[in-house]
């Protein structure tokens, strides 16, 4: 009598619901972006299908039914249609951010905007002041009158004027004193309504205590001397002209900061990002995907991502990533970085520097000989290292399955190689006592040259004869 073995069903359908549920809330309510996670891991989805079907295989073989693990109808209709359903969900955040009139969540029909304007309120030169919006753009400036005053317009979206203007009375903005603050947010029927926004024009003492919450908008601050906090949902931000530090979390959107005479710490999740003129250090904390640009930061940077970790002490240059390209410029302090997927440029580094990257060419370049240590760690990729001939330096420098080539000639640095294509590079060179350098890598070259300044000039050829002149006629 031959066994009658039981079909076992699947994994596969249970985990894959499990997955695609688990980002759908990482994104609802925790802003996550499905359309980056698709575009950067997509092959994970194979890669999960196939270990499972390893494991049902095996599992199967065990029990004589090895049938039971191949790859079923089923299991591909529910991998289509979820994508399906991933697919929509970014189409609808690209439809938000990118189209006109993209905002689908305010309704259908026309937009009316009708004046709106509140009553100026007294307050302390240096009170505590929090502005609270749910749709719409805000725009806050000094004043040194002690006061808050609040005009804009309210956006109602209708089938025609008469429906908006009656969306738009059965809401307003109000100031109200909370504690020891003040706040200005929407009051009235109406301000729950997806299709009713308040674009906000407010003055402020210069000496308050400035704090926004803003769901949907773009938001700018100018000339407060005091520190600024943002909290944005999805909205561009722009602060310039501050005397004291400013801190931004935001959701989705760029950010420029400005001519800011203190600390500016930006965390969350972004596009562009621009810092310019900053006494202070920057702080960037979270996933920005946008050209990173910071120059003048006196304090100097600190970038911390899933792909990143950056520690740059002072910055009188340029910083700028983008498009696998990290490049920094004239910085006197000390560099650390941790990243990979990068082509580095650094430029002009004053201290130490640390880099560990990998899948990524690391380029160093000094304009006067280096003070302190360098060490540069990477895989799969070349080491480009210039210095001046006037330099002074130890240096250990490993290549496996790849080649040294350095410009620098002395008795006291030896270079070997081995059958495998290993290449080491060890010595001292100079007179002076200099720092040490460090250079590691895998499956690339190495390269240790002279800064253009100490190549040979060209030899200056004599200028042509010139032709005679022409005779006078």
């Amino acid at each position: 009598m031959a066994r009658d073995y039981s079909r076992r069903s699947s994994l596969f359908p249970g985990l894959a619901l499990i997955c695609v549920g688990v980002l759908l809330l990482l994104h609802n309510y925790g802003g996550y972006s499905i359309g980056q996670f698709l575009h950067r891991w997509w092959p994970l989805l194979l890669i999960f299908w196939g270990a499972i079907k390893l494991y049902e295989r095996t599992v199967a073989s065990r029990s004589g039914d090895p049938g039971s693990s191949r790859v079923t109808a089923g299991e591909v209709l529910l991998v289509l249609g979820l994508l399906s359903l991933l697919g929509v969900v970014v189409a609808v955040d690209y439809g938000k951010e990118h189209l006109p009139g993209g905002n689908w969540s305010s309704g259908i029909g026309d937009k009316f905007d009708f004046p709106l304007e509140a009553a100026p309120k007294s307050v302390p030169t240096d009170a505590r002041i929090t502005i609270r919006n749910t749709r719409g753009d805000i725009s806050v400036h000094s004043s040194e009158e002690p006061e808050i005053r609040v005009s804009g317009k309210k956006n109602a979206k209708a089938w025609n004027e008469n429906d908006a203007q009656k969306l738009a009375d059965r809401a307003s903005i109000e100031i109200v004193q909370n504690g020891d603050g003040y706040e200005i947010q929407p009051s009235g029927a109406g301000t729950g309504d997806s299709r009713l926004s308040f674009d906000l024009e407010v003055s402020v003492p210069k000496k308050s205590l400035l704090t926004i919450r803003n769901e949907r908008g773009d938001i700018t601050v100018s000339d407060m001397a005091t520190p600024v906090t943002i909290i944005s949902g999805t909205g561009d931000i722009e602060v310039r002209n501050t005397s004291a530090d400013v801190s931004i979390d935001t959701r989705k959107g760029d950010v420029k900061v400005s001519d800011t005479k203190g600390n500016v710490k930006i965390a969350g999740h972004g596009g562009e990002v621009t810092v310019t003129t900053a006494t202070g250090g920057l702080t960037l904390d979270g996933e920005f995907f946008g050209p990173i640009t910071a120059d003048k930061v006196a304090k100097g940077v600190r970038f911390v991502s899933q792909r990143t970790d950056l520690t740059l002490t002072q910055l009188t240059g340029h910083l700028e990533t983008s498009s696998g390209n990290l490049e920094i410029s004239d910085a006197p302090g000390s560099l650390t970085l941790r990243t990979n997927r990068y082509d580095i440029s650094a430029e002009n580094i004053g201290g130490k520097v640390k880099i560990d990257n990998r899948d990524g060419n690391v380029e160093v370049r000094f304009s006067t000989p280096p003070k302190e240590d360098v060490e540069i760690t990477n895989a799969s990729a070349g080491i480009n290292l210039s210095l001046p001939g006037s330099s002074s330096f130890d240096i250990v420098a490993d290549c496996h399955s790849g080649d040294i080539n350095s410009e620098f000639s002395a008795d006291s640095l030896k270079k070997t190689s081995t059958e495998n294509a290993d290449s080491h590079l060890e010595g001292k060179y100079g007179s002076g006592r200099g720092p040490k350098i460090s250079l590691k890598t895998s499956y690339g070259s190495i390269s240790l040259r002279r800064t253009s300044s100490d190549m040979p000039a060209p030899p200056v050829l004599p200028a042509p004869p010139r032709p005679p002149k022409a005779p006078k006629t």
